[in-house]
């Protein structure tokens, strides 16, 4: 038995294999009574197994492979394999996560996350190539320019999307009621995104759309709201393929509808990750009546926006489900030119519900479409009875084209939207709704 220890020792140091010896004085007083190893014994186990490991993948491997990529890719499957959005950063990756965050880069104009092992589309943003070729929350991408997106983290597939504006790439979609994917060319630009847009909607009610949370959102959301919150009764807040942002500009939007208590709330496994974001009235700028649209594509901080409102009950939410991202992620370096994206705590609505992989819920569940109509062109109106009154019914119809001429041309403005408009989005419909019936709840 003591000559079969002797050669296998022999065996391992033949390999080159690093293996740590503990003297026997260690291990009396790393061991309990009962043998079982102390968490410091365990942890020097692990790493001798790790390290086995990695001399075995180096010298036995099919092809032969440095011990720096074995690392990476070590690295790579720790990160990964610790939830969606953790990811290494090698140096290539890390100088491409610099470039989104401090200059311009070209791209498509999406947001993706991974679902279910799949990389899929949170949301296109609005004006976007990604937009513009069609892509739609929730498409999965099956490939990307031919290469598999199988065993792609989101960051490599976020580089290999990325590229110099004018130049195409093609992208294989798996979309729910399509039966065969799709193959769609999209040509990368330059993404400038416009986060706040401002329409009316007839005469009492505020539209504010807005499609990614930078830093400018809450001052711009606040400057349309003073302006025109003297005329208006009620407001829509669209956030539907709203992929997120700032968690400073998801607080201070709903910081300008309520007036106090909790947002928002991150915990973390240290305490010190813990925050509490609460409201204050001397933020608030309104209390009218206030629908939030919601889908699919709502994640992260439009969730926060959409969830808190919900908890306070200062708003109604119609739509569908969010797409369920509420975690925090933070770059921690590592090296001068490599880092790990870490996820270090999860967002808490003010109920105390967590937002992550379940999403938010709307009051009021709608299904995207536009509105289906039929006219009746054998129904009698009073104009085809004998003896209608005339006078009366053309004092109607100049009133009513006068209104229709207005309306129309606010709208070659982009500034209104249209009842034609809203046949073509059910769910914009239904929110217009349900505003004007609050509106007339409280008497406004």
């Amino acid at each position: 038995m003591k000559n079969r220890k002797i050669m296998l020792l022999g065996f391992m140091t033949a390999l080159g294999l690093l293996t740590f010896t503990l003297a026997p004085s260690l291990l009396a007083k790393n061991e309990t009574a009962d043998d079982t190893p102390t968490v410091e014994a365990s942890r020097l186990q692990s790493l001798a197994k790790f390290t086995k490991v990695l001399g075995i993948v180096e010298h036995y491997n099919v092809d032969e492979i440095t011990i720096e990529e074995i690392m990476d890719k070590a690295l790579q499957g720790l990160m990964t394999n610790l939830d969606a959005h953790s990811s290494y950063l090698n140096s290539k990756n890390f100088e491409s996560l610099k470039v989104q965050t401090n200059g311009e880069f070209g791209g498509l104009g999406i947001t993706v996350g991974m679902r279910d092992g799949a990389l899929t589309v949170i949301a296109p943003i609005e004006g976007t190539p990604a937009d513009k070729a069609g892509l739609k929350s929730g498409d999965i991408i099956l490939r990307i320019d031919g290469k598999s997106s199988l065993n792609m983290t989101i960051d490599d597939a976020v580089g290999v999307m990325r590229g110099k504006p004018g130049t195409p790439i093609m992208l294989t979609i798996i979309r729910k009621e399509e039966n065969e994917p799709l193959e769609i060319k999209i040509v990368r630009d330059i993404i400038k995104i416009q986060s706040v847009y401002v329409k009316e909607i007839g005469d009492d009610i505020l539209y504010l759309r807005v499609t990614s949370f930078d830093k400018k959102v809450t001052k711009d959301v606040s400057k349309e709201l003073k302006r025109y919150m003297g005329t208006r009764k009620g407001i829509i807040l669209d956030l539907r393929n709203n992929p997120g942002g700032l968690l400073d500009q998801a607080v201070g939007l709903v910081d300008l509808f309520v007036d106090d208590g909790d947002i928002v709330s991150q915990k973390g496994r240290d305490s010190a990750e813990d925050r509490v974001y609460k409201a204050s009235s001397s933020n608030t700028l309104t209390h009218a009546p206030l629908v939030v649209l919601i889908n699919e594509g709502s994640a992260s901080a439009s969730e926060i926006v959409s969830g808190a409102l919900q908890d306070h009950r200062r708003a109604v939410l119609l739509g569908q489900k969010t797409f369920g991202k509420g975690s925090v992620q933070v770059i921690l370096p590592i090296t001068d030119n490599e880092a790990i994206k870490l996820t270090i705590a999860r967002y808490y609505l003010p109920s105390g519900r967590t937002i992550q992989a379940v999403g938010v819920k709307p009051d009021i569940n709608v299904i995207p479409g536009e509105i289906k109509t039929h006219e009746n062109k054998f129904k009698i109106k009073e104009s085809d009875l004998k003896k209608h009154l005339e006078s009366e019914l053309e004092k109607m119809d100049n009133n009513a084209s006068e209104k229709t001429d207005t309306f129309e041309g606010e709208d070659d403005n982009k500034t209104v939207i249209t009842p034609e408009m809203m046949q073509r989005d059910i769910q914009l419909k239904e929110a217009v709704d349900i505003v004007k019936a609050l509106i007339i709840v409280k008497g406004l």
